[in-house]
């Protein structure tokens, strides 16, 4: 719950993108902030019309952008949408194997708390089957 201090408190676009264009393409998955800014520059650059540089992918991923073109913004939200997406599958994933690799061990001891459980998170709104 924010206080009324936070809500007086504004954000810059530039700073608001920075922290979506980390989230869209996060050093973790590239293995450092060099190859996912070189990253953004490549997903970005082909779908805008005006000339985006290298240069440029990094004055928003550092926030130290002037502004931020509305065509640029729809872009990085498109990332992180497929960002999210991929984490999803790759989540779901992972909790497959997992669930692979308890059965594997011990089916009558896991087989009924995996089942409750993928129950639960399908009835809520879970992750769907693939």
């Amino acid at each position: 719950m924010l206080s009324d201090e936070d809500k007086n408190v504004s954000i810059s676009d530039t700073t608001f993108y920075s922290g979506q264009f980390r989230e869209a393409f996060p050093a973790r998955r590239y293995g450092g902030a060099k190859a996912a800014i070189w990253a953004g520059y490549r997903y970005i650059a082909p779908k805008v019309t005006k000339q985006f540089t290298e240069r440029r992918a990094r004055a928003i991923w550092e926030g130290a952008a002037r502004r931020i073109d509305a065509e640029e913004a729809a872009i990085i939200r498109k990332a992180q949408i497929e960002e999210a997406r991929r984490e999803q599958h790759e989540l779901h994933e992972r909790l497959s194997a997992l669930d692979a690799s308890l059965a594997a061990i011990d089916q009558e001891f896991h087989g009924p708390t995996r089942e409750a459980i993928r129950a639960q998170m399908l009835g809520s709104g879970g992750l769907p089957t693939r």
